[in-house]
């Protein structure tokens, strides 16, 4: 299979890590594991490096403070264009996305997909274990970003994708400060806007059996006001581009 690197940040996994290390490893032997570590209090950070010291095709990227979700990416996906890697996976430590969707997502990108999103909110794709009030604000998000940001991915905010990396090559990735539901919304929007193709693959998403969830308010807040920043400027370009043009003409 091409040279792929699986991403999975971790705070506080101590549970599950090991678990969804094994289902990984089952279902895409061949791949790269990268666990990225923000000195998880619980020992997560030590788990991890036992793990990796018996498997060769596992590494722990130690950060020295919880910097949030986006940065742990951003650190990841800077050492696998560094290596030459081909494709790179984003995936939570906590079970809710499950590695068998991997194979169909990484054959969208072998396919010519630059992003795979695993949708939660395209035809075939669903929501295990989530409160009506959780699926209200995942559901609005979504419809919210793909109003401002004229975008047409149904699961923006998901968080289970793999990239073409000649496509992370093609942003600026140190211009990315964003964090949460708003680091994915970002990616994928800047990703769109600028021509590269993006695909969603259904996936059941099962929300987390042990550990806590990093949702909170402080997340959903930044997602909004961000988005509506980035339509706002993105709609008076528009306006200011047409202007010239009928200007010109």
């Amino acid at each position: 299979m091409p040279k792929t690197l699986i991403i999975v940040p971790t705070f506080n996994e101590i549970n599950g890590l090991e678990r969804i290390v094994t289902r990984i490893r089952a279902a895409i032997p061949a791949a790269d594991l990268l666990v990225v570590d923000d000195s998880s209090p619980d020992g997560t950070g030590e788990l991890a490096d036992r793990l990796a010291a018996t498997d060769r095709s596992m590494r722990v990227l130690h950060r020295k403070e919880k910097n949030g979700l986006g940065q742990a990416y951003l650190a990841g996906f800077e050492l696998a264009l560094s290596e030459g890697y081909e494709f790179v996976v984003e995936m939570d430590a906590d079970g809710s996305h499950d590695p068998q969707s991997l194979p169909a997502m990484l054959a969208l990108a072998e396919d010519g997909a630059d992003l795979v999103i695993g949708s939660r909110w395209v035809d075939g794709g669903s929501v295990v274990n989530w409160p009506a009030l959780r699926k209200a604000i995942s559901r609005t998000g979504n419809w919210y970003s793909g109003v401002m940001l004229r975008s047409n991915i149904r699961d923006i905010t998901a968080g289970f994708r793999v990239f073409r990396a000649d496509a992370l090559r093609d942003l600026d990735l140190h211009a990315i400060s964003s964090q949460g539901y708003c680091f994915q919304v970002e990616m994928a929007w800047r990703l769109e806007r600028t021509g590269h193709r993006v695909a969603e693959h259904p996936i059941t998403f099962i929300e987390r059996e042990t550990g806590q969830s990093k949702m909170h308010a402080g997340i959903v807040v930044e997602a909004l006001l961000r988005v509506t920043a980035w339509g706002i400027e993105a709609t008076l370009r528009h306006r200011k581009s047409a202007l010239a043009a009928r200007r010109s003409g």
